[in-house]
């Protein structure tokens, strides 16, 4: 699921027009900084807009090879961890937005999951789906490919909001150090 090209587009979560409040340097030498998230891999991610530029949270931000308008340079990748109040509280509501704009990428997920071993299949790493419900997707998909997530509810039995789901797996890979991932590059 994770392709292997570098994220182009980031979703801004927080921007500090005075860098870090914990950051002890006199003022003059603080630089502004922007807390961001990947749109395609969710990458969490630290940016350094050009002079003079403020970002807004919720704003699309390009980071990619070539011209960049706003962002002077990118810092680094960011722990969940070191993500300010108004970041956390913006991540949520961002990759809902992602997921609910680019439904189709993640029906397609359902459509297109296969098996990590003998034992255990990428559906059982949904949050709420266990393997009844991963055998149910399975011959639901082999019948005629999911279209959108009422789709999926509609033909699953007892289905757990498909599109929640997504949202709860990506949150827990980007926070948790989860053996494997499916949406989310660390």
């Amino acid at each position: 699921m994770i392709e292997t090209n570098k994220e182009e587009i980031t979703i801004v979560l927080d921007f500090l027009p005075n860098g870090y409040p914990f950051d002890e340097r006199p003022s003059y030498m603080k630089t502004p900084i922007a807390q961001a998230i990947g749109k395609s891999r969710f990458v969490l991610l630290e940016l350094a807009p050009k002079k003079g530029i403020h970002l807004q949270p919720y704003e699309e931000v390009y980071i990619g090879e070539g011209k960049r308008e706003k962002v002077h340079h990118i810092i680094g990748r960011l722990s969940p961890e070191k993500l300010t109040q108004t970041a956390k509280a913006e991540l949520e509501l961002v990759i809902k937005d992602i997921v609910k704009k680019e439904e189709k990428r993640f029906v397609d997920f359902f459509n297109q999951a296969s098996p990590l071993s003998t034992r255990m299949h990428q559906l059982e790493l949904l949050p709420g789906l266990g393997k009844k419900h991963m055998w149910e997707i399975l011959d639901a998909r082999k019948e005629k490919p999911f279209e959108n997530f009422s789709d999926i509810k509609k033909r699953v039995k007892l289905m757990p909001d498909p599109e929640k789901a997504i949202i709860r797996r990506i949150l827990k890979e980007i926070s948790a150090d989860e053996k494997h991932r499916i949406f989310v590059d660390i």
